[in-house]
Protein backbone atom coordinates (compact mmCIF):
# COMPACT_ATOMS: atom_id res chain seq x y z
CA UNK A 1 0.00 0.00 0.00
CA UNK A 2 2.84 2.37 0.88
CA UNK A 3 4.58 1.73 -2.40
CA UNK A 4 1.43 2.61 -4.39
CA UNK A 5 1.07 5.89 -2.51
CA UNK A 6 4.76 6.71 -3.07
CA UNK A 7 4.47 5.95 -6.79
CA UNK A 8 1.35 8.13 -7.10
CA UNK A 9 3.07 10.99 -5.23
CA UNK A 10 6.18 10.71 -7.42
CA UNK A 11 4.11 10.79 -10.61
CA UNK A 12 2.07 13.74 -9.30
CA UNK A 13 5.24 15.63 -8.33
CA UNK A 14 6.82 15.01 -11.74
CA UNK A 15 3.70 16.17 -13.63
CA UNK A 16 3.46 19.27 -11.42
CA UNK A 17 7.10 20.18 -12.10
CA UNK A 18 6.65 19.91 -15.87
CA UNK A 19 3.41 21.92 -15.91
CA UNK A 20 4.98 24.81 -14.03
CA UNK A 21 7.67 25.30 -16.69
CA UNK A 22 5.47 24.59 -19.72
CA UNK A 23 5.29 28.22 -20.83
CA UNK A 24 8.41 29.48 -19.07
CA UNK A 25 10.41 29.97 -22.25
CA UNK A 26 7.70 32.10 -23.83
CA UNK A 27 7.35 34.24 -20.69
CA UNK A 28 11.13 34.76 -20.53
CA UNK A 29 11.24 35.68 -24.23
CA UNK A 30 8.34 38.13 -23.81
CA UNK A 31 10.03 39.77 -20.81
CA UNK A 32 13.23 40.07 -22.83
CA UNK A 33 11.37 41.81 -25.67
CA UNK A 34 9.68 44.24 -23.25
CA UNK A 35 13.06 45.10 -21.68
CA UNK A 36 14.56 45.52 -25.16
CA UNK A 37 11.74 47.89 -26.15
CA UNK A 38 11.97 49.94 -22.95
CA UNK A 39 15.74 50.30 -23.34
CA UNK A 40 15.48 51.55 -26.95
CA UNK A 41 11.88 52.03 -28.19
CA UNK A 42 11.22 51.01 -31.79
CA UNK A 43 8.31 50.25 -34.07
CA UNK A 44 8.27 47.78 -36.94
CA UNK A 45 10.00 44.47 -37.61
CA UNK A 46 13.02 42.93 -35.94
CA UNK A 47 14.56 39.50 -36.18
CA UNK A 48 15.45 38.31 -32.68
CA UNK A 49 17.40 35.21 -31.80
CA UNK A 50 16.84 33.24 -28.64
CA UNK A 51 18.71 30.11 -27.63
CA UNK A 52 17.12 27.76 -30.15
CA UNK A 53 15.16 29.74 -32.74
CA UNK A 54 14.93 32.91 -34.80
CA UNK A 55 11.79 34.97 -34.22
CA UNK A 56 10.29 37.64 -36.41
CA UNK A 57 8.98 40.29 -33.99
CA UNK A 58 6.51 43.00 -34.99
CA UNK A 59 5.96 45.98 -32.69
CA UNK A 60 2.92 48.23 -33.21
CA UNK A 61 2.20 51.51 -31.38
CA UNK A 62 -1.36 52.80 -31.18
CA UNK A 63 -2.83 55.89 -29.56
CA UNK A 64 -5.59 55.01 -27.09
CA UNK A 65 -7.63 58.12 -27.91
CA UNK A 66 -8.31 57.04 -31.51
CA UNK A 67 -10.23 53.86 -30.63
CA UNK A 68 -13.62 53.44 -28.98
CA UNK A 69 -12.94 50.02 -27.50
CA UNK A 70 -10.10 47.74 -26.57
CA UNK A 71 -11.44 45.19 -29.04
CA UNK A 72 -11.06 47.68 -31.92
CA UNK A 73 -7.53 48.54 -30.83
CA UNK A 74 -6.54 44.85 -30.61
CA UNK A 75 -7.93 44.15 -34.09
CA UNK A 76 -6.17 47.16 -35.65
CA UNK A 77 -2.90 46.13 -33.96
CA UNK A 78 -3.20 42.59 -35.32
CA UNK A 79 -3.89 43.84 -38.85
CA UNK A 80 -0.98 46.32 -38.72
CA UNK A 81 1.40 43.66 -37.41
CA UNK A 82 0.32 41.25 -40.13
CA UNK A 83 0.83 43.99 -42.72
CA UNK A 84 4.34 44.75 -41.41
CA UNK A 85 5.31 41.08 -41.58
CA UNK A 86 3.88 40.67 -45.10
CA UNK A 87 5.81 43.74 -46.30
CA UNK A 88 8.99 42.43 -44.71
CA UNK A 89 8.68 38.93 -46.17
CA UNK A 90 7.23 39.74 -49.59
CA UNK A 91 8.24 43.34 -50.24
CA UNK A 92 6.01 46.14 -51.48
CA UNK A 93 5.65 48.51 -54.38
CA UNK A 94 5.46 52.23 -53.61
CA UNK A 95 4.24 54.79 -56.15
CA UNK A 96 4.09 58.50 -55.48
CA UNK A 97 2.78 61.48 -57.39
CA UNK A 98 3.33 65.15 -56.77
CA UNK A 99 0.48 67.35 -58.00
CA UNK A 100 1.05 71.10 -58.07
CA UNK A 101 -1.98 73.28 -58.80
CA UNK A 102 -1.49 76.93 -59.47
CA UNK A 103 -4.47 79.27 -59.61
CA UNK A 104 -4.91 82.99 -59.72
CA UNK A 105 -7.55 84.72 -57.64
CA UNK A 106 -9.50 87.88 -58.57
CA UNK A 107 -6.84 90.21 -57.11
CA UNK A 108 -4.12 88.66 -59.24
CA UNK A 109 -2.35 86.71 -56.48
CA UNK A 110 -1.03 83.28 -57.37
CA UNK A 111 -2.19 80.45 -55.10
CA UNK A 112 -0.13 77.26 -55.18
CA UNK A 113 -1.53 74.02 -53.81
CA UNK A 114 0.80 71.02 -53.52
CA UNK A 115 -0.59 67.52 -53.04
CA UNK A 116 1.50 64.36 -52.71
CA UNK A 117 -0.17 61.01 -53.28
CA UNK A 118 1.61 57.92 -51.98
CA UNK A 119 0.33 54.41 -52.73
CA UNK A 120 1.79 51.22 -51.35
CA UNK A 121 0.88 47.77 -52.63
CA UNK A 122 1.91 44.66 -50.76
CA UNK A 123 0.91 41.05 -51.38
CA UNK A 124 1.12 38.11 -49.05
CA UNK A 125 -0.28 36.56 -45.96
CA UNK A 126 1.42 36.10 -42.62
CA UNK A 127 0.01 33.22 -40.67
CA UNK A 128 0.72 32.12 -37.12
CA UNK A 129 1.41 35.62 -35.83
CA UNK A 130 0.97 35.46 -32.06
CA UNK A 131 0.40 38.42 -29.76
CA UNK A 132 2.88 38.05 -26.94
CA UNK A 133 1.98 41.10 -24.88
CA UNK A 134 0.74 44.65 -24.86
CA UNK A 135 1.51 47.47 -22.45
CA UNK A 136 1.45 51.24 -22.14
CA UNK A 137 4.69 53.07 -22.86
CA UNK A 138 5.95 56.26 -21.19
CA UNK A 139 4.23 58.53 -23.74
CA UNK A 140 0.79 56.96 -23.18
CA UNK A 141 0.68 54.89 -26.38
CA UNK A 142 -0.32 51.25 -26.30
CA UNK A 143 2.50 48.97 -27.47
CA UNK A 144 1.65 45.60 -29.00
CA UNK A 145 4.31 42.93 -29.54
CA UNK A 146 3.64 40.07 -31.97
CA UNK A 147 5.97 37.22 -32.88
CA UNK A 148 6.32 34.21 -35.12
CA UNK A 149 9.12 31.66 -35.46
CA UNK A 150 11.15 31.86 -38.63
CA UNK A 151 11.91 28.61 -40.43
Amino acid sequence: MKSIVVIILCVFFQVTCFTQSFNGDKVAFTNYLVRMYKAAPFEGIRVVEDYDDLHLVSVVLLSKEKYNSVSDMNRVAAVKASSQVARYLNGSTINDELIIRTTEDASGETITEITELIRENSYGYSKALEQLTNFEDSSGNQVFIFSTKMK
